[in-house]
């Protein structure tokens, strides 16, 4: 049995977006709010600032194809990035045990 992937967008308590891949949400969006200078879990990106919200993630069928999904959005301008949130919130909000990831 495979795993499914997820292609996920976080936003900063800067409001700056941060793209990454996981097989785990839950486990990833608890490394990401515990990174430090010297852990090795977390994204480098979340070094001096916070998660806020959890704010897209999208299912894959393998890590190639999210790592593909993940490298069109990095690509994505920030004005393409918030509309594809937007047409995203719908299919997040039917997700109510990863909602209450971000809300602790």
């Amino acid at each position: 049995m495979s795993k499914s992937w997820y292609v996920y967008i976080i936003k900063a308590t800067d409001n700056k977006l941060y793209t990454g891949v996981t097989v785990d949400m839950a486990r990833r969006w608890a490394e990401h709010c515990t990174v430090s200078v010297k852990s090795s879990k977390g994204a480098k990106f979340f070094r001096g600032r916070k998660p806020k919200a959890l704010v897209f993630f999208m299912k894959s069928d393998n890590r190639s194809t999210a790592c593909k999904e993940e490298s069109v959005i990095k690509k994505l301008k920030r004005e393409q990035k918030m509309s594809l949130i937007s047409s995203n919130q719908n299919q997040l909000n039917q997700y109510a045990d990863l909602q209450n990831l971000w809300n602790k």
